[in-house]
């Protein structure tokens, strides 16, 4: 009869272990595509490890400009995408890349720099542009396709400016090597709000234009399509969506910087 129990516990304990290890091997790390800026922050040192405690789930994150998140989106090189260039993010949908957009959170971009500005273009984020241009002020472009060069490159655009000379700098590096590079050089750079708080005591740098128009920086996320890459891992990439969009994690997002920076860095906006 001894044996008989030790045999049954045995087997059970054996079943419990395979159930266990099928479970845990059922479980695929995956990698998140992302910007600079949510890295900068230490928004994603708040939020990924909350996700792998959690879910289990390990998380590999690459931060790049948009530009280059959504090309490993399209290549199978990253599982899921939090980036913030709507136009180019809907597109990457439409074309199949990506099984759907939902909009996560949104800061706004602001014009940093140096010199004072001419009155009455506190505000006016287009006129700034051509008085950058005018006056040959050195201006840092992020020279990266990521979102924050996006949004640049179609403010020049809107202002019917082609940026070109020597003013001009194109650093095709990321936002808080771009931030320091304006501040030695003393010149003018389009920032999201968030990385230049979070750098703020490191820099010389003053907003100089803010809450304009055309300034509104909302960011996305992705889970990318198995369909057109099969090594793609959507069961646990659509898991960080759904985490992503609770309402227990957009408080968190809502809550964040408020501590150190006295605003929060980011306005949750999930649907």
């Amino acid at each position: 009869m001894k044996r008989l129990w030790v045999s049954i516990s045995l087997m059970v304990f054996l079943v419990l272990m395979l159930v266990g290890c099928k479970a845990k091997q059922s479980v695929n790390p995956i990698v998140l595509a992302t910007t600079t800026s949510t890295e900068q922050t230490g928004l994603l040192d708040a939020l990924i490890p909350l996700f792998t405690e959690e879910t289990g789930v390990e998380v590999k994150v690459v931060a790049v400009g948009t530009g280059q998140a959504l090309e490993m989106g399209q290549t199978g090189d990253a599982d899921v995408l939090l980036v913030h260039a709507k136009a180019s993010e809907e597109a990457f949908v439409a074309e199949g890349y990506g099984v759907e957009r939902f909009d996560v959170m949104y800061n706004d971009f602001v014009l940093v720099g140096f010199e004072p500005l001419p009155d009455g273009l506190s505000n006016d984020i287009l006129g700034v542009f051509k008085h950058i241009n005018d006056t040959a002020s050195t201006f840092v472009s992020r020279g990266d396709d990521s979102g924050t060069h996006k949004k640049e490159l179609a403010l020049w655009k809107k202002v019917g400016i082609e940026p070109a000379g020597g003013w001009y700098l194109s650093a095709g590096k990321g936002m808080g090597e771009v931030l320091q590079m304006a501040d030695e050089k003393q010149a003018y750079t389009l920032t999201d709000r968030g990385t230049y708080l979070s750098m703020k005591d490191q820099l010389e740098l003053q907003i100089v234009v803010e809450k304009a128009d055309d300034l509104l920086n909302q960011y996305g996320v992705i889970a990318v399509n198995p369909d057109k890459n099969p090594t793609v891992h959507l069961k646990e990439a659509q898991l960080f969506v759904d985490w992503i969009l609770s309402e227990e994690v957009q408080k968190i997002i809502g809550e964040f910087g408020v501590e150190a920076f006295g605003q929060p860095l980011f306005v949750p906006n999930a649907k």
